[in-house]
């Protein structure tokens, strides 16, 4: 803990009170109110239009992600309450049945590949760097890049929608019902290129975030005192990077096969379409986990926070966590138990899928042992975790029972995967998310949520989601198949697809009340103030909301909850300049300090280069030679995204030549 930096070459001014050129210590003298605006002023984003597309704060780019990302929820939202008005009765008018399947397919693909694992990496995004310490994020430019790609290429599968060109073969894609003998026109090539888009935003993002918690840390925050959101967050970086390329490769090779005539899935010129099946679920079932495995990050948070102690069995917690994103990538047959494949190879998918609830139901004993020995503090946040055990355990019970072949082939493609699938991911990712939302609201606005209007929200979102979707259950039961658009009267399951229905409307109308909520308190919510909650972890270290720096001093860590230990030294670093962009970067295991960075400044050459590469790739739809011409913008925009500036470059030269 006493290592030191090498001092700059150029004389700047230096926090703490320390000469020009003196060395970044850790030590324990608060910067001046001077020295803190001066450089809380260099890492802000310009203002206007031009410095709105240029901004690279990582706080700016994650409230953008999270805005777009809950957008796209609410437009999935109101698609699934047209399906559900739908099937509210039998023979119902209201859809025809091509634009029931468009409406399906879009519903699906919004919520899995636009908000789900999107909406994980942008909580990720604001709240990882404040976490760890760190003045920003790991590559921030790429950061803005990767938002911007997955903004447009919602854009463009929205559009395509409107314009009756929406995709509609499941948002699963199947062949050969999705090739281009089945599926004629231009749909199944927008949503093709639209999961290249999310899936490239995603690994950038992983990439990123990786970076930012093994080399961005705090001096002092090892491993072993990393925070469980960043610990999940972290292994849900690594799933992505090892999970996502390979739905890649198959977006990829089914758009060849339409626009090209390759016969990747064609089995009459050697292709095979399970080959299709098995390369989606590689990274379907993974997927699952990178929407859960950030979801037991929130709930470790929030029981910390509110149980007001320690997380439980911290190494079993971390190693629960690495177990099941390890387990997580050997279940993706038991999507396919109706197909042909061996059966001795299907019991060992069965194994594993039930192997895999044993990590989950460690964390979960952790989390009540941490709540039955902690003071509780019964706020809105916790109200969602209990939520979540409650649900967790439901979803978990039926996926045990769908890990059996048999049974699964009897409910293969009814509403009882429908029910199963809500009650994990919603139930396991989205209500651990929205208590997330009102734990971290006062941190990003600097106002407090109503209580009042937030435990209504809460009441009418559980009941709702109950009222939705356990009839479900008992429809797929009954044989009920999904994926119709309508059913005959004679069958019996009017009454329960119309209370099905009702929690449909009376989940939305908890979706309604929280936004409201949100909205008011931001306009006019009381003020939070610091760390409003009384949590431990260094992200309420600072003010609410953060300055652009986000801490006037880096701080030096001692323990897994800072915040809850008292004062020692050193407590922060210093000699680390304001007048430009300078980050300390530390090692990989016991976070030493080992250098200092220079950071890039805003510029607009990210959302250039993504707009150019959002034009390769619609270009490429209509024509493959769009892939090879569309290509020389998105050099250009990379090309001068990378060219250095002079100023910036006399920067790092000042730093690179510094003494060792």
């Amino acid at each position: 803990m006493s290592a030191v930096l090498p001092p700059s070459a150029s004389p700047v001014a230096r926090d703490g009170g320390h000469p020009a050129g003196a060395p970044p210590v850790l030590g324990s003298v608060p910067p001046t109110a001077q020295q803190a605006a001066l450089l809380h002023a260099t890492w802000s984003d310009p203002p206007g239009l031009s410095g709105w597309l240029s901004a690279i704060n990582h706080k700016a780019i994650g409230r953008r992600f999270l805005v777009t990302a809950f957008g796209f929820f609410i437009v999935g939202g109101l698609l699934a309450l047209w399906m559900r008005t739908q099937l509210a009765r039998a023979e119902n008018g209201l859809v025809g049945p091509d634009l029931y399947n468009q409406v399906f397919t879009m519903h699906g693909t919004t919520m899995m590949f636009l908000f789900a694992v999107p909406v994980m990496q942008a909580v990720s995004v604001y709240i990882t760097p404040l976490m760890v310490g760190a003045r920003s994020i790991a590559f921030p430019r790429m950061n803005a890049f990767a938002y911007w790609v997955y903004l447009f290429g919602g854009v463009m599968l929205f559009i395509a929608f409107f314009s009756n060109t929406g995709a509609d073969a499941g948002w699963f894609a199947y062949v050969p019902l999705s090739g281009p003998e089945y599926s004629p026109g231009k749909r199944v090539d927008f949503w093709a290129q639209m999961i290249t888009f999310t899936e490239l935003s995603a690994l950038l993002e992983a990439v990123i975030l990786v970076t930012t918690v093994f080399k961005l840390r705090a001096p002092g925050m090892t491993l072993n005192r990393l925070p469980l959101f960043v610990w999940g967050m972290l292994v849900t970086a690594f799933m992505v990077m090892f999970a996502m390329p390979a739905v890649m490769l198959a977006s990829t090779s089914l758009i060849t096969d339409r626009l090209v005539g390759t016969h990747f899935f064609n089995p009459g010129e050697g292709g095979d379409p399970l080959l299709w099946q098995h390369l989606f679920w590689f990274f379907g079932h993974p997927e699952v986990y990178l929407i859960f495995i950030p979801g037991l990050g929130f709930v470790s948070t929030i029981v910390a926070t509110f149980g007001r102690r320690p997380v439980f069995g911290y190494p079993a917690m971390v190693l629960a966590l690495i177990a099941t994103a390890f387990m997580g990538f050997g279940l993706w047959v038991h999507h396919m138990f109706a197909t042909n494949l061996p059966e001795m190879g299907k019991s060992f998918f069965t194994a594993s899928s039930m192997l895999i609830a044993i990590p989950t139901a460690i964390q979960i004993l952790c989390w009540i042992a941490t709540l039955a020995g902690g003071k509780l503090n019964l706020k809105t946040p916790l109200l969602y975790v209990l939520a979540f055990f409650f649900i967790l355990v439901l979803g978990g019970l039926t996926g045990l029972m769908l890990a059996s072949v048999p049974l699964d082939l009897q409910v293969h493609d009814t509403y009882f995967v429908v029910a199963h699938l809500h009650y994990v991911l919603l139930g396991g990712a989205v209500f651990p998310l929205l208590g997330a939302v009102h734990y971290w609201w006062p941190l990003i606005t600097g106002r407090m949520a109503s209580e009042r209007l937030g435990r209504w929200s809460f009441w009418l979102l559980f009941i709702g989601f109950n009222v939705t979707f356990f009839p479900m259950h008992l429809l797929g039961l009954e044989g009920m198949p999904r994926r119709v658009y309508t059913y005959p009267a004679d069958r019996g399951w009017d009454g329960l697809n119309l209370l099905a229905t009702l929690g449909a409307y009376l989940l939305a109308a908890g979706l309604l009340v929280m936004l409201f909520n949100l909205w008011r308190s931001y306009r006019h919510g009381e003020r939070a103030g610091a760390n409003p909650w009384g949590a431990g972890t260094l992200e309420w270290g600072s003010t609410c909301p953060p300055p652009a720096a986000n801490f006037d001093a880096p701080p030096v860590v001692h323990g897994a909850y800072p915040l809850w230990m008292p004062p020692q030294q050193p407590s922060q670093v210093a000699g680390l300049a304001v007048d430009r962009r300078e980050q300390l970067v530390t090692t990989v295991l016991d976070a030493v300090p080992d250098h200092r960075a220079n950071f890039p400044e805003p510029t607009p050459w990210p959302f250039w280069s993504a707009v150019a590469v959002t034009l390769c790739f619609v270009w490429s739809i209509f024509t493959p030679w769009g892939a090879v011409y569309g290509l020389i913008p998105a050099a250009i925009g990379l090309t001068l995204w990378f060219w250095p500036r002079r100023r910036e470059t006399a920067k790092h030269l000042a730093v690179e030549r510094a003494p060792r």
